[in-house]
C-alpha cells in the first residue's frame, strides 16, 4: 500500500497546507537534494522570534552522508524507524540572549516557530517530516559538538512519502489511524480561563 493522504477534519476552515500536513511513519529513505535542503532551512530562517535573536540551530545529516551515524545512534529503540529518513535533524535553541547573555524565556518557543515552518515548507514540497521527542537529548551537545548553551528541541525525521507495507506492524496501524485533536474549546478561552 502507498502511503496515504490524511487531511485533518477541520471544524473551521484553516488553510489546506496546515490540513494536509501530519506526521507519518512511512518515509522513503530517497536522499533530498541539496536546495530541497537549503529550501528547508530558509523557511525556519524566518521564523519569528524575540528580539529578532533567531536561537534556533540545527544539526543534519542526510542518507549517505559520513556524519549520518552520529544522528541515528540519538533515537531511542522506539524510533529506530526514523534511520530510514533520507533527512534527520537535531534542533537546538540557544538559552541565553546574545547581546545581553540573560535567559531567554522564549527560545523553545521559537525553535518551535522556526521547526513549524520547516515542517510546513516541508509540506509544500510533497515531503513529509516527523518530530520526536524519542532521542537521546543528553548526549546531543557531546554526540554533535553543540556547546552547552543550547538545549535539545526535537530530532525530525524528514523525506519523501513511504510505503507503508515496508512499516512494522505496530507502526504501520499508527500511520493507519485516524487523525486527532482536542476541541477548540478545550484551550482557547474569551476572556478568562475556563475548565
Amino acid at each position: 500500500m502507498a502511503y496515504q493522504s490524511k487531511p485533518a477534519t477541520a471544524d473551521t476552515p484553516i488553510h489546506r497546507l496546515i490540513a494536509d500536513r501530519w506526521s507519518p511513519y512511512s518515509i522513503s529513505e530517497k536522499p533530498l537534494s541539496v536546495s530541497e535542503i537549503a529550501s528547508l532551512f530558509e523557511a525556519a530562517r524566518w521564523a519569528p522570534s524575540s528580539f529578532n535573536e533567531q536561537p534556533w540551530r540545527y544539526v543534519y545529516a542526510e542518507t549517505g552522508n559520513p556524519n549520518r551515524a552520529k544522528l541515528d545512534a540519538l533515537l531511542v529503540e522506539g524510533n529506530a524507524w526514523a534511520k530510514g529518513a533520507g533527512l534527520l535533524i537535531v534542533s537546538f535553541s540557544r538559552k541565553t540572549f546574545t547581546y545581553n547573555g540573560k535567559e531567554n524565556r522564549h527560545a523553545l518557543h521559537d525553535l518551535g516557530a522556526a521547526s513549524y515552518s520547516l515542517c510546513l515548507q516541508a509540506a509544500s514540497m510533497g515531503l513529509v517530516t516527523h518530530q520526536m521527542a524519542g532521542f537521546a537529548a543528553d548526549k546531543a551537545n557531546a554526540a554533535l559538538g553543540v556547546p552547552q548553551d543550547y538545549v535539545p528541541g526535537s530530532m525530525i525525521a524528514v523525506g519523501y512519502p513511504g510505503d507503508l507495507k515496508t512499516l512494522a506492524p505496530e507502526l504501520k496501524k499508527r500511520d493507519d489511524a485516524p487523525r486527532s485533536r482536542n476541541a477548540v474549546k478545550t484551550f482557547a478561552f474569551d476572556g478568562t480561563w475556563k475548565l
